[in-house]
Protein backbone atom coordinates (compact mmCIF):
# COMPACT_ATOMS: atom_id res chain seq x y z
CA UNK A 1 0.00 0.00 0.00
CA UNK A 2 1.45 3.50 -0.69
CA UNK A 3 1.31 5.53 1.55
CA UNK A 4 1.67 8.72 -0.90
CA UNK A 5 -2.03 10.52 -0.44
CA UNK A 6 -4.47 10.44 -3.25
CA UNK A 7 -4.48 13.39 -5.56
CA UNK A 8 -7.81 14.89 -5.47
CA UNK A 9 -9.89 14.43 -8.74
CA UNK A 10 -9.15 16.95 -11.44
CA UNK A 11 -11.60 19.68 -13.50
CA UNK A 12 -12.58 16.96 -15.76
CA UNK A 13 -12.89 14.23 -13.52
CA UNK A 14 -15.36 16.40 -11.07
CA UNK A 15 -17.35 17.72 -13.92
CA UNK A 16 -18.05 14.21 -15.33
CA UNK A 17 -19.12 13.01 -12.09
CA UNK A 18 -21.46 15.85 -11.68
CA UNK A 19 -23.09 15.15 -15.29
CA UNK A 20 -23.10 11.61 -13.77
CA UNK A 21 -24.39 12.71 -10.32
CA UNK A 22 -27.43 15.17 -12.40
CA UNK A 23 -28.52 12.15 -14.91
CA UNK A 24 -29.17 9.89 -11.98
CA UNK A 25 -30.98 12.91 -9.60
CA UNK A 26 -32.82 13.90 -12.74
CA UNK A 27 -33.97 10.25 -13.95
CA UNK A 28 -34.74 9.43 -9.80
CA UNK A 29 -37.14 12.53 -10.12
CA UNK A 30 -39.01 11.36 -13.10
CA UNK A 31 -39.26 7.73 -12.23
CA UNK A 32 -40.98 8.93 -9.24
CA UNK A 33 -43.35 11.46 -11.35
CA UNK A 34 -44.36 9.22 -14.11
CA UNK A 35 -43.13 6.10 -13.40
CA UNK A 36 -40.02 4.11 -14.39
CA UNK A 37 -41.81 2.33 -17.09
CA UNK A 38 -43.00 5.42 -18.67
CA UNK A 39 -39.98 7.58 -18.50
CA UNK A 40 -37.66 7.50 -21.98
CA UNK A 41 -33.83 8.07 -22.20
CA UNK A 42 -34.67 11.26 -24.29
CA UNK A 43 -36.61 12.45 -21.16
CA UNK A 44 -33.55 12.36 -18.66
CA UNK A 45 -31.33 13.48 -21.18
CA UNK A 46 -33.63 16.40 -21.88
CA UNK A 47 -33.89 17.24 -18.14
CA UNK A 48 -30.52 16.42 -17.21
CA UNK A 49 -29.63 18.95 -20.12
CA UNK A 50 -27.68 16.77 -21.62
CA UNK A 51 -27.48 14.42 -24.83
CA UNK A 52 -29.05 11.25 -24.80
CA UNK A 53 -25.48 10.17 -25.93
CA UNK A 54 -23.91 11.63 -22.91
CA UNK A 55 -26.56 9.54 -20.64
CA UNK A 56 -25.16 6.88 -22.84
CA UNK A 57 -21.79 7.26 -21.92
CA UNK A 58 -22.39 7.39 -18.36
CA UNK A 59 -24.53 4.48 -17.81
CA UNK A 60 -25.47 1.94 -20.78
CA UNK A 61 -29.07 1.66 -19.85
CA UNK A 62 -31.66 3.07 -18.20
CA UNK A 63 -31.64 0.08 -15.67
CA UNK A 64 -28.15 1.31 -15.35
CA UNK A 65 -28.99 4.60 -14.26
CA UNK A 66 -30.76 3.34 -11.01
CA UNK A 67 -28.77 0.47 -10.33
CA UNK A 68 -25.23 1.88 -10.57
CA UNK A 69 -23.77 3.45 -7.50
CA UNK A 70 -19.87 3.95 -5.78
CA UNK A 71 -21.47 2.18 -2.57
CA UNK A 72 -19.34 -1.33 -3.05
CA UNK A 73 -15.86 -0.14 -3.51
CA UNK A 74 -16.54 1.74 -0.17
CA UNK A 75 -17.80 -1.46 1.45
CA UNK A 76 -15.05 -3.67 0.17
CA UNK A 77 -12.59 -0.99 1.11
CA UNK A 78 -14.01 -1.18 5.04
CA UNK A 79 -13.80 -4.87 5.43
CA UNK A 80 -10.31 -5.17 4.52
CA UNK A 81 -9.57 -2.21 6.92
CA UNK A 82 -11.26 -4.63 9.92
CA UNK A 83 -9.46 -6.01 12.64
CA UNK A 84 -7.59 -8.67 11.75
CA UNK A 85 -9.15 -10.44 15.53
CA UNK A 86 -12.48 -10.39 14.05
CA UNK A 87 -14.22 -13.42 12.56
CA UNK A 88 -15.94 -12.78 8.96
CA UNK A 89 -19.05 -12.21 9.91
CA UNK A 90 -18.32 -9.62 12.74
CA UNK A 91 -16.36 -7.75 10.15
CA UNK A 92 -19.07 -7.80 7.41
CA UNK A 93 -21.45 -6.90 10.25
CA UNK A 94 -19.15 -3.90 10.74
CA UNK A 95 -17.97 -2.81 7.87
CA UNK A 96 -21.84 -2.66 6.27
CA UNK A 97 -23.43 -1.06 8.96
CA UNK A 98 -20.42 1.77 9.09
CA UNK A 99 -20.74 1.91 5.46
CA UNK A 100 -24.83 2.45 5.36
CA UNK A 101 -23.99 5.01 8.26
CA UNK A 102 -21.98 6.59 6.08
CA UNK A 103 -24.67 6.63 3.19
CA UNK A 104 -27.66 7.06 5.01
CA UNK A 105 -26.04 10.52 6.04
CA UNK A 106 -25.65 11.85 2.57
CA UNK A 107 -27.68 9.77 0.45
CA UNK A 108 -30.46 8.47 2.37
CA UNK A 109 -33.48 10.01 -0.36
CA UNK A 110 -31.86 8.37 -3.31
CA UNK A 111 -30.68 5.33 -1.83
CA UNK A 112 -34.69 4.52 -0.85
CA UNK A 113 -36.12 5.88 -3.93
CA UNK A 114 -33.80 3.56 -5.85
CA UNK A 115 -34.25 0.94 -3.42
CA UNK A 116 -37.76 1.29 -4.19
CA UNK A 117 -37.85 1.44 -7.66
CA UNK A 118 -35.49 -1.93 -7.86
CA UNK A 119 -38.25 -3.64 -5.44
CA UNK A 120 -41.17 -2.36 -7.59
CA UNK A 121 -40.41 -2.36 -10.98
CA UNK A 122 -39.76 -6.22 -12.57
CA UNK A 123 -37.38 -5.60 -14.95
CA UNK A 124 -35.22 -3.63 -12.42
CA UNK A 125 -36.01 -6.62 -9.72
CA UNK A 126 -34.88 -9.06 -12.51
CA UNK A 127 -31.66 -7.86 -12.74
CA UNK A 128 -30.77 -7.63 -9.24
CA UNK A 129 -29.71 -11.56 -8.76
CA UNK A 130 -26.66 -10.34 -11.32
CA UNK A 131 -26.02 -7.20 -9.28
CA UNK A 132 -25.69 -9.20 -5.95
CA UNK A 133 -23.39 -12.05 -7.18
CA UNK A 134 -21.09 -9.25 -8.33
CA UNK A 135 -21.15 -7.65 -4.37
CA UNK A 136 -21.22 -10.96 -2.82
CA UNK A 137 -18.31 -11.66 -4.81
CA UNK A 138 -16.57 -8.17 -3.92
CA UNK A 139 -17.54 -9.21 -0.18
CA UNK A 140 -15.95 -12.84 -0.57
CA UNK A 141 -12.56 -10.95 -2.39
CA UNK A 142 -12.31 -8.70 0.74
CA UNK A 143 -12.94 -11.47 3.09
CA UNK A 144 -10.45 -13.37 1.48
CA UNK A 145 -7.87 -10.17 1.62
CA UNK A 146 -8.19 -10.14 5.13
CA UNK A 147 -7.48 -14.22 6.24
CA UNK A 148 -6.29 -16.45 3.26
CA UNK A 149 -6.46 -19.42 4.81
CA UNK A 150 -10.69 -19.49 5.01
CA UNK A 151 -11.96 -21.73 2.74
CA UNK A 152 -13.70 -20.42 -0.87
CA UNK A 153 -16.85 -22.12 0.60
CA UNK A 154 -16.91 -20.38 4.28
CA UNK A 155 -16.09 -16.93 2.72
CA UNK A 156 -18.38 -17.37 0.05
CA UNK A 157 -21.37 -18.16 2.38
CA UNK A 158 -20.62 -15.71 5.35
CA UNK A 159 -20.25 -12.98 2.05
CA UNK A 160 -23.79 -14.21 0.65
CA UNK A 161 -25.55 -14.26 4.08
CA UNK A 162 -24.27 -10.89 5.29
CA UNK A 163 -25.62 -9.77 1.20
CA UNK A 164 -29.17 -11.38 2.74
CA UNK A 165 -29.47 -9.60 5.96
CA UNK A 166 -28.68 -6.27 4.59
CA UNK A 167 -31.03 -6.70 1.42
CA UNK A 168 -33.64 -7.66 3.68
CA UNK A 169 -32.88 -5.02 5.92
CA UNK A 170 -33.62 -2.44 2.48
CA UNK A 171 -37.02 -3.91 2.27
CA UNK A 172 -37.96 -3.64 5.46
CA UNK A 173 -36.79 0.08 5.48
CA UNK A 174 -38.38 0.51 2.35
CA UNK A 175 -41.80 -0.82 3.47
CA UNK A 176 -41.69 1.20 6.59
CA UNK A 177 -41.84 4.30 3.78
CA UNK A 178 -37.86 5.48 5.58
CA UNK A 179 -39.03 5.55 8.92
CA UNK A 180 -37.11 3.16 10.13
CA UNK A 181 -33.50 3.68 11.06
CA UNK A 182 -31.67 1.90 7.84
CA UNK A 183 -28.17 1.16 10.01
CA UNK A 184 -29.98 -0.11 13.04
CA UNK A 185 -32.20 -2.48 10.57
CA UNK A 186 -29.00 -3.91 9.07
CA UNK A 187 -27.57 -4.00 12.21
CA UNK A 188 -30.73 -5.99 13.45
CA UNK A 189 -30.50 -8.81 10.51
CA UNK A 190 -27.00 -9.16 11.57
CA UNK A 191 -27.77 -10.39 14.95
CA UNK A 192 -30.34 -12.82 13.24
CA UNK A 193 -27.68 -14.54 11.90
CA UNK A 194 -26.39 -15.01 15.53
CA UNK A 195 -28.96 -15.91 17.64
Amino acid sequence: MSSTPARPPGLRDRKKAQTRRTIQEQALRLFLAQGYQNTTVEEIAAAADVSHMTFFRHFPTKEAVVESDQYDPLIGRLIEERPPQEDSLTALRHALVQGLKAVYATDKEALLVRTRLILETPALRARTWDNQYETQRLFAEALRARDPGESDLTTRVTAAAALAAVTTALASWVESDGTLDLPALADEAFHALRP
